[in-house]
Order: structure tokens, then C-alpha cells, then sequence
């Protein structure tokens, strides 16, 4: 057995549960994620000769289950959006906390996406700056704002963040 695909089996049973949680975010449900995230490692693993090393194998992997999620949401929906586009990412069970889901929806997409990205997929700020195209610095200050916008608009809703 090749690294690469030995190291794609770890990452799968290690990351699974992240990927697929993630991804719900962008297909809506968890059942929709699952299949996405199971496609995406099957596309990962017979195009594994092509991972240059360039990043992290975790990073190439995110990058192919995020077009997954996207491209199975297009599927799904009829969802327009390009899939170099920053994709569309929203609590799957937004009225576990209504309030918090409505104000991460106030975010720009930009910094939604890296919200979920640190705090949901527990991505370093280093692997969300590869998936992103920006830099760590980038990432840390729009963490930075959208804690600050997310805490603003949670204060102004009466409720303590």
C-alpha cells in the first residue's frame, strides 16, 4: 500500500465525524454530508497520485469534501452558485440557539466560512488560510471581527456570549 493512501485511511478514520459535520453546513443535513464526505474520500483516494505535497494532505482533502458538499447541494437544489465562489455555510440545527444561529448569518460569507472552519471543523489557522487562498494573519483578523461583530450583535439581543 502506498503513504499517501495509507495516510488517507488514517485521515479518514480520524477526521470523519469533522468532515461530515462540516459539510452539513453546506448541503443542510447530515445524511447529505455523509454521502458528500464519502464521495469526496473515494475521489481523494483514486486521485491520490496527484497530491504534490504542497500542502497538508488534510488541506487537499478539505479542498476536494468542500467542492463535494457544494457540488451535492447544486444537486440537491439547484443551487446556483460557482464553485469557486465562497460557499454558503449555516447551522444545520439553527433552533438549538436561535439567537447565535441568526447572528453567525449576519456575517459575510468570507468570515462565516472561517468561522466554521476554525470552530466547527477545528482547523488550525494555518490549514484555514490554505483553504481560504489568504494568509494566517488574514484569517486571524477575521476571526478577530466576526467574534467582535458575533459578540456586538449578541449584547444588543440581550444575550451573554
Amino acid at each position: 500500500m502506498d503513504q499517501t493512501l495509507a495516510a488517507l485511511e488514517e485521515l479518514y478514520q480520524e477526521r470523519y465525524e469533522h468532515f461530515r459535520r462540516m459539510l452539513a453546513t453546506i448541503t443542510g443535513d447530515y445524511d447529505t454530508a455523509r454521502d458528500a464526505t464519502q464521495q469526496a474520500f473515494a475521489l481523494a483516494v483514486a486521485q491520490r497520485h496527484s497530491f504534490r505535497g504542497e500542502a497538508a494532505l488534510g488541506t487537499w482533502v478539505w479542498r476536494i469534501e468542500l467542492h463535494a458538499a457544494i457540488d451535492q447541494r447544486r444537486s440537491d437544489i439547484a443551487y446556483a452558485e460557482p464553485t469557486d465562489a465562497v460557499p454558503e455555510v449555516a447551522f444545520v440545527e439553527a433552533e438549538r440557539d436561535p439567537e447565535f444561529a441568526a447572528a453567525v448569518q449576519t456575517l459575510p460569507p468570507r468570515q462565516r466560512l472561517m468561522l466554521f472552519l476554525r470552530y466547527f471543523a477545528d482547523l488550525s489557522y494555518r490549514e484555514v488560510a490554505e483553504l481560504c487562498d489568504v494568509s494566517e494573519g488574514t484569517v486571524a483578523a477575521s476571526l478577530h471581527q466576526a467574534r467582535a461583530h458575533l459578540r456586538s450583535v449578541l449584547q444588543r439581543e440581550g444575550v451573554t456570549p
